[in-house]
This record gives structure tokens, C-alpha cells and sequence, in this order.
């Protein structure tokens, strides 16, 4: 029988399918299942059923986690990165969404290349503007962070990330979701390479994200259960 976990992760990617089929992306929009707070078993649960896509916000629970979990699960750190935790953060994932400063780049590489290990980033942007949240503000610092990120042979940047504001109107969203796209469009041409991922969209907004264009969604409540 399956579990509570089981039949929330079947029902969301039903929901992301639809999205992306309305959309006209379908099979373009990866679910980032995200495990903060929750314990191993509740992530084995969703592994079971196929789920290998896991993002956690602190890298203390990583830490706890990845040893005691398959070694073919793909970690997302997605909270804030402080520098002095970014070694720890490297060991342990493979995927970094929210790097948003130069000081934090050259910090991560600093610890890839000691583990001689590449780790994707995206850079973080705070498109709403709220003062509550982390993130580059401007595209002058989203293209001195791209452009310092591509000269660091550990790192590969992959895109960029966004959280929109909780609770606002569709208009609000969407306005939010199109910014970073647009935002992306310009950090291609400006560097001439190709950022292929959008990383934006929640448990009460993915469906919107999809839409406007994103390629990973992080999902957490609709799957675990509230916190």
C-alpha cells in the first residue's frame, strides 16, 4: 500500500505534467523534492517510488542525511549558503541554488577543487525586491557573479534561482517567474553560453513557474506534509 509521502509525490507530478503540457514543455520540468525537516525514512519513501531529486536548505541536515540514504540520490542545497559553511556544503551536494555573491563563488571553489570535485550553481536573485530575502539585486551583479563563476574550473553555472513572494496574486507570480527568464535571457547573451536552468516555483505557485518557464521546481509541503 502506498504511503502518505508515496501518494502526495504521484499526485504532484501528475499536477507538473498537466502544467507542462498546458504549457507546451512537456518532459522539460525536473521535481526537486524538498526534504528539510523531515527525516531519512520519509525521503527513502519517496525513493522508492523513483523519486531521486532532493533539496535541503542547511547543511547540517545534509550532513545527517546523505550518509544513511542511497548513494544515487542527487542533493540540491537550496537555503542560504553561509562561506565558512560552504566546504561542507560542497562535500555533500551537487547542485548549489543559492550562491549570490563573488566571496561565495570563490569559496565554493576553493572547496571543489580541494575534493577535486565540479559543482553546479545557480545564482540566486531576488527579483520581488523584499528586503526578508537573500539574493542579487541588480543584473550588473548577476553578470559579475556569472562571469567570475565561468572563469572557475570547478564550477559550472547552470542557470539562475528565485523565490517569489508567499501568498501574492497570479499577476505578482508571474511578473516574478518572467523576470528571472528574462533576467537569464540577458546573462546568456551578455556571457555568449547557453544557462539552461530555471529553478523557481513552490508548492503554491510551481504551476505558474512552469509556465513562465521553469525547469526545476522545489516542492516540499505538497509532498511531506506541512511543517
Amino acid at each position: 500500500m502506498s504511503s502518505f509521502v508515496q501518494e502526495n509525490l504521484k499526485r504532484v507530478l501528475e499536477e507538473i505534467a498537466s502544467a507542462e503540457e498546458k504549457a507546451g514543455r512537456k518532459g522539460q520540468v525536473k521535481l526537486l523534492a524538498v526534504s528539510k525537516t523531515f527525516p531519512a525514512s520519509c525521503i527513502k519513501e519517496a525513493y522508492d517510488v523513483g523519486q531521486r531529486l532532493f533539496g535541503e536548505n542547511r547543511v547540517a541536515e545534509l550532513e545527517e542525511k546523505v550518509p544513511v540514504l542511497p548513494s544515487d540520490i542527487q542533493w540540491h542545497l537550496i537555503g542560504h549558503l553561509q562561506s565558512n559553511k560552504s566546504t561542507k556544503g560542497v562535500e555533500n551536494a551537487s547542485w548549489i541554488h543559492s550562491v549570490e555573491s563573488e566571496k561565495l563563488i570563490r569559496h565554493i571553489e576553493k572547496a571543489a577543487s580541494a575534493l577535486d570535485k565540479t559543482v553546479n550553481i545557480l545564482l540566486e536573485v531576488n527579483i520581488s525586491g523584499e528586503e526578508s530575502k537573500f539574493g542579487l539585486r541588480s543584473f550588473e551583479e548577476v553578470l559579475a557573479c556569472g562571469t567570475l563563476a565561468g572563469q572557475m574550473p570547478h564550477i559550472r553555472l547552470q542557470g539562475l534561482m528565485t523565490m517569489a513572494p508567499f501568498g501574492a496574486p497570479e499577476k505578482v507570480l508571474r511578473g516574478t517567474f518572467a523576470g528571472l527568464r528574462e533576467m537569464r535571457d540577458k546573462l546568456e547573451t551578455a556571457l555568449d553560453v547557453k544557462l539552461p536552468e530555471l529553478s523557481m516555483g513552490m508548492s503554491g505557485d510551481f504551476r505558474f513557474a512552469i509556465e513562465e518557464g521553469a525547469t526545476f521546481v522545489r516542492i516540499g509541503t505538497a509532498i511531506f506534509g506541512g511543517r
